[in-house]
């Protein structure tokens, strides 16, 4: 498998910077460290152009190579940078506390995502205590459309927000609930404003179940979403709408207040 980086189209894109950070998109998930002539082979760049890349990466502490002089895995620099980033984020340093009451209280697990753009990025995690939690990770990314979360963040959005949003463009199906035109998907947004929150069932993927409600800063924008699901485990249609329901709405709330008072 490789992971062949495009032609630059701009004249002013650096070929070196790109392939350096080419480098750094391989890790992730299942893949945590890599050889050079690995990364030569993903990239389809040559060995000796890998070899001088890896050293100003190491250099730099944003890759470190182990002890067997073979392997490289990510560094502290790109990590610590990660964690700053989410660190400075006020919402997720006053939901942490919050999402984890509301994963203990409900026995599933609970999650913080923001929108960027067409996708929603976890920023906060807190897995179920039983053997099946939820997979996702913070810096998970899911398309807006398809999740309930993502939902939750367009719901205020009038018709030429969402217009502009998606250009009138299809959007992708996942399952046979995924609204694949704006029109469907507007269809599904006034449902949602009209409750406050939605509620799935293998939604975006099959055999997990979730409820999800807005989070709002000081001025009373939606800001992230908050959510818990349920993996391989039916939740009853009246619990949903019920007590879960009740339980992720509060816990919005609460972090909704926190940042008004912070702002």
């Amino acid at each position: 498998m490789t992971d062949t980086l495009p032609p630059p189209t701009n004249k002013y894109i650096v070929p070196a910077l790109a392939q350096g950070l080419g480098i750094l998109s391989l890790f992730g998930g299942e893949n945590r460290s890599f050889t050079a002539p690995e990364i030569a082979r993903r990239l389809s760049l040559p060995r000796t152009k890998v070899f001088r890349l890896l050293q100003t990466l190491q250099s730099l502490d944003y890759v470190r190579c182990g002890d067997d002089k073979r392997h490289f895995t990510l560094g502290p620099a790109l990590l610590r940078g990660g964690f700053e980033y989410l660190a400075s984020l006020d919402m997720v340093e006053v939901a942490q506390p919050i999402l984890q009451r509301l994963r203990d209280a409900t026995a599933l697990s609970s999650h913080m995502a923001i929108r960027d753009q067409r996708e929603i990025v976890y920023v906060a995690r807190f897995p179920a205590r039983s053997t099946i939690a939820s997979s996702v990770n913070v810096g998970t990314r899911f398309p807006v459309h398809a999740t309930i979360m993502g939902r939750m963040t367009l719901i205020e959005m009038d018709d030429k927000e969402l217009s502009a949003l998606f250009r009138d463009q299809p959007l992708p199906r996942f399952t046979k609930q995924t609204p694949v035109t704006l029109k469907a998907l507007k269809a599904l947004l006034a449902d949602d404003r009209k409750r406050g929150y939605a509620v799935s069932q293998a939604f975006f993927e099959a055999g997990v179940s979730a409820i999800a409600a807005p989070v709002r800063d000081g001025a009373g924008r939606i800001v992230a979403a908050i959510n818990v699901t349920a993996v391989n485990a039916h939740i009853d249609e009246q619990a949903m709408h019920g007590e879960l329901k009740d339980a992720v709405l509060d816990a919005a709330g609460e972090i909704s207040r926190w940042l008004a008072h912070r702002s």
